[in-house]
């Protein structure tokens, strides 16, 4: 593959139907990250699998492409990750934003992960602060700190393209939450002007898409698009009435439907928890503490 001007980076994204997630891989046409995997999982028997993370494993090896960060944009809640999962086929580094370290410590006493879960963030290979840059051959991500739907969410910055987690959906979707552990309305608020303040013809990958049923899946937007047409921060909406609309919104949604797997998984940098004497492994419900 011929090198690629590192201004504008090559994307190739992967949607997960089942979740609504875009994995994202970026790449200069020799280097590339991979940005959210997804491991597979089903509810109802509580199985994983790894098709959609190894369709992303052929594309690199199809392409002939080395990856040399996997990058989350903050610990998910609505799907599960396959960061390690790629890390253990790839030998790739995984990196997230430094306030995961809150995230375990809350989910820690949530779960009754006891002592041999320790919350320092040593799961990943990297936390990022503000600022932070990573080389990926020819391209430099820049962390962008944007808190608000977590305390953990950050944006990667790589040439032209920006990969903003759950901070901003597509225009016709809106915004993030804010009722998770370390969630503010008026911190999002803040964050999505940082990203709203970059060139407008930056290109924001999206971490998730749910579309009405009129509508294809949509990948990608730009700062002009979400600045003049998201609906619910579009066209210059000011912090109050922002901040109003986003919390009444936020009292009427429920649990997501793979918190509790997904965040027991994520927090240990998208692996499963440690086998039993049994050799098995097992997730924990814990009864009555969320909804």
């Amino acid at each position: 593959m011929s090198q690629i001007d590192p201004s504008h980076p090559a994307v190739e994204s992967f949607f997960h139907r089942e979740t609504g997630t875009w994995t994202h891989v970026v790449h200069d046409g020799r280097m590339a990250a991979v940005i959210d995997p997804v491991l597979d999982y089903d509810a109802a028997s509580a199985r994983t699998g790894t098709a959609s993370a190894d369709a992303v494993l052929a594309f690199v090896r199809d392409q002939d492409l080395s990856v040399a960060w996997i990058l989350e944009t903050h610990a998910h809640a609505d799907h599960l990750s396959a960061a390690g999962y790629l890390h253990d086929a790839l030998g790739a580094p995984i990196a997230i934003g430094r306030g995961i370290v809150t995230v375990q410590a809350h989910f820690k006493e949530v779960f009754g992960l006891g002592d041999d879960f320790a919350a320092d963030g040593s799961q990943f290979d990297r936390l990022l602060d503000e600022g932070d840059e990573l080389t990926i051959g020819s391209l430099t991500a820049r962390a962008l700190a944007t808190p608000g739907h977590t305390c953990d969410s950050l944006t990667h910055r790589i040439g032209d393209a920006a990969f903003i987690g759950d901070t901003l959906f597509a225009p016709d979707i809106g915004t993030a939450r804010c009722d998770f552990l370390g969630g503010d309305a008026a911190q999002l608020y803040a964050s999505i002007r940082r990203i709203l303040a970059l060139p407008e013809s930056t290109r924001l990958f999206l971490c998730h898409d749910y579309p009405p049923p009129a509508r294809a899946h949509q990948r990608e937007t730009s700062v002009w698009c979400e600045a003049n047409e998201n609906l619910q921060i579009g066209g210059g909406v000011g912090e109050g009435e922002f901040i109003s609309k986003r919390r009444a919104r936020d009292a009427t949604l429920p649990v997501p439907r793979l918190l509790l797997p997904a965040l027991q998984v994520n927090i240990r940098g998208g692996r499963l928890p440690p086998a039993d004497a049994n050799g098995h492994r097992y997730l924990r419900l814990p009864l009555n503490r969320l909804g």
